[in-house]
């Protein structure tokens, strides 16, 4: 990543729980599939969600389902969890 967003990636830093959805995200899920494997309660990844999908890091598939939401990683998403899997 070459030109890296520093208030994204800082963002990303801040909280656990929006990196561990992001790096769940590897393929499409549901919020509920999420925080079953990832034992967060289902509000706090729904809000990770939120606050991931408003930064252009998530996008949902399925925006007028009412439930069942499908959701990924955006490219740029991509790039964000790669950057952050390869500082370690």
């Amino acid at each position: 990543m070459s030109n890296i967003d520093w208030d994204k990636y800082s963002f990303l830093l801040s909280a656990k729980n929006r990196r561990k959805v992001l790096f769940a995200l590897d393929e499409p899920k549901i919020p509920t599939e999420l925080a079953s494997m990832l034992g967060v309660n289902l509000s706090h990844v729904s809000r990770s969600l939120a606050e991931l999908s408003d930064k252009g890091i998530v996008e949902c598939l399925t925006p007028k389902s009412r439930v069942g939401k499908l959701y990924r990683r955006t490219k740029f998403g991509d790039e964000m969890a790669a950057y952050l899997k390869n500082r370690k």
